[in-house]
């Protein structure tokens, strides 16, 4: 057994892949196992992969023929994982040197916690890749240690990131959710999270390149897949209360409602993102989007929806396809004016 195994996935990545490589080749904890998924990539990562591993025996290669997303390549990887703890390491992203060392050495100095949160680096091109201007996360906790249902209700809108070495045991009760191509993956974050007894913050860097055309903001119906993505999350946690698994009866509605909150916000923050970017779709296109959304509106339960929220404009939760675009458009040509 390993003390830490890392799940890298890769996709036509050979641009980065060798800096991502490196950082976990120099790890100052040496006793690791890389795990790299390659996704079905046609350009060199295939060879890039090989040439590593034929000189660190650490490093095992999963070859996937067909491009299948990063969280079913993820979860190959989680299958032959034999590390105590588990991490990843997107293939366009790279650790600090110690980063391994300091998330490992606070889970072992904490035995009622069970996941370590990275301190995230996020790094901007400034006209080129090797120009960064870097950042760190802004976390909205002053606590170092978590319980772990607070670091839930945080990550819901990123107030806390979701970048972490976990336990193996919680991982492989809870391993990548694979119902969208897009978002899903934080599905499994917030379980984590939901499901640790405590999180605590640790000074192990890892740096994040943020690209300037990420998916998640250009106009694609890809974009529209965090909806279901958050119906599934609405699912998970609904079979797991009758499952008792959440606490009392009190407890589990509280997540329900303060998550059902978070969803449908959610669908009036994609309703947004259509409203600014309708243009940039086909008339095929936006058929496609309507029809997504008139499938999710029905899916609100609102009266899971705090009070004032449910009588704010914008917010009030009509079911009715037309009414709930009617009350968008107001409302968003409305903040067009006042701003």
């Amino acid at each position: 057994m390993s003390k830490v195994s890392v799940l890298t996935a890769v996709y036509n990545d050979e641009k980065h892949l060798r800096k991502c490589l490196d950082s976990l080749c120099n790890q100052t904890l040496k006793d690791i196992q890389i795990i790299c998924i390659d996704d079905g990539s046609t350009d060199s990562t295939p060879e890039i992969l090989n040439e590593y591993s034929s000189l660190d025996s650490r490093i095992v290669v999963i070859r996937q023929e067909e491009n299948k997303g990063q969280a079913i390549a993820r979860n190959a990887g989680l299958e032959v994982s034999d590390g105590k703890y588990i991490t990843m390491l997107d293939s366009d992203d790279w650790f600090g040197s110690d980063a391994l060392e300091e998330a490992y050495n606070a889970l072992e100095k904490n035995d009622d916690c069970d996941c370590a949160l990275f301190k995230l680096m996020m790094c901007y091109p400034q006209g080129s890749e090797e120009d960064l201007k870097i950042e760190e996360y802004p976390n909205q906790t002053s606590s170092k240690k978590l319980k772990g249902k607070d670091a839930f209700y945080l990550s819901l809108d990123f107030s806390l990131h979701g970048l972490y070495m976990v336990r193996s045991e919680l991982h492989k009760i809870y391993p990548y959710d694979t119902s969208c191509q897009l978002y899903s993956d934080d599905n499994t974050s917030r379980l984590h999270y939901l499901h640790s007894r405590n999180v605590v913050l640790c000074d192990g860097k890892y740096f994040y390149l943020k690209h300037s055309e990420s998916m998640t903001k250009k106009p694609s119906l890809l974009r529209f897949d965090l909806m279901f993505a958050n119906l599934n999350m609405k699912r998970l946690i609904e079979e797991e209360r009758h499952e008792g698994m959440l606490g009392d009866l009190k407890e589990s509605e509280k997540i329900l409602d303060f998550y059902e909150t978070h969803r449908w916000l959610m669908v009036v923050d994609s309703y947004y993102f259509y409203y600014l970017n309708k243009k940039s779709f086909t008339r095929k296109e936006r058929k496609v989007i309507k029809d997504k959304f008139r499938e999710i509106i029905k899916t609100i339960e609102s009266h899971r929806l705090s009070w004032h929220l449910r009588i704010k404009l914008g917010y009030v939760p009509f079911k009715h396809w037309w009414l709930f675009k009617t009350e968008e458009q107001i409302y968003f040509k409305l903040k067009e004016w006042l701003t």
